[in-house]
């Protein structure tokens, strides 16, 4: 199951929406307003996502500092990106294997995927690389760049699945 491109599509689904998030919350923030607590922050944030609670218990149990939006929002990136690269691994394992017992048409889903899911991995670095280098004079600018980017990986990881529709239900094994 940690291979499995559904888990990778809530995680990207969870950080565009964060990032989403973040980019709203930080346009009518003014500065006195206090950070919230941590957990409390993740519930707020997580609360209008897709899947609230695997938001939720993704981002709770993220080990890194995650106490402003910006810090959560790196860290929905984080995890997605992650996620993203096992994915991405597991698949050009799997599509490598000469004991592959599967269709043409299975083979080039695969293939597509793959390359698909490695597209995804480059739109998340850039995601992260805006997000941690955002700055207060081309903020609104960079956040578009990050909700394009984000969006670009879920389009990625949405046209991967879209591939294997009409393929056989077999499992694929190495």
């Amino acid at each position: 199951m940690a291979h499995h491109p559904f888990c990778l599509l809530i995680t990207l689904t969870l950080a565009f929406q964060l990032t989403v998030f973040f980019s709203h919350f930080a346009s009518a923030r003014t500065p006195t307003n206090a950070a919230p607590q941590t957990q409390d922050l993740v519930r707020s944030s997580c609360e209008h996502a897709s899947y609230p609670n695997i938001c939720i218990r993704t981002l709770s149990s993220y080990t890194g500092p995650a106490k402003t939006p910006k810090d959560l929002a790196q860290a929905a990136v984080k995890v997605s990106l992650s996620r993203a690269k096992r994915v991405s691994n597991y698949l050009a394992q799997v599509s490598e294997a000469k004991d592959l017992k599967i269709s043409k048409r299975q083979r080039g889903a695969l293939s597509d995927c793959v390359e698909q899911i490695s597209e995804s991995v480059e739109e998340l670095r850039q995601t992260l690389s805006e997000l941690t280098h955002l700055r207060v004079e081309t903020f609104r600018w960079q956040m578009s760049n990050v909700e394009t980017w984000a969006s670009a990986a879920l389009t990625y990881e949405d046209t991967c699945l879209d591939g294997f529709q009409g393929v056989d239900g077999k499992k694929l094994d190495r």
